[in-house]
């Protein structure tokens, strides 16, 4: 997939954990992991913005688009 999540980097840069992110969010351990390991179908603003705020990031902070080959699990008619 094109598009990658640098949860890790800025856990690591603010001295957190996940547990301690999921914990502050609201969100499982479970769905944080899944979101990291860039597995993650989708995001909902809601979630990003929590993530944001606990973080002190941008989106931009998180999510990066990088030249690839388009996911092949997609099914979609317009690529």
């Amino acid at each position: 997939m094109p598009i990658r999540v640098n949860l890790d980097g800025i856990l690591s840069r603010r001295g957190m954990t996940l547990s301690e992110l999921s914990e502050r969010v609201g969100i499982t351990l479970a769905n944080l992991s899944i979101l990291k390991t860039g597995k993650a179908r989708a995001v909902r603003f809601s979630t990003l913005d929590a993530i944001c705020r606990a973080l002190d990031c941008q989106p931009g902070d998180l999510l990066e688009w990088v030249d690839g080959e388009p996911d092949p699990a997609r099914n979609d008619p317009l690529e």
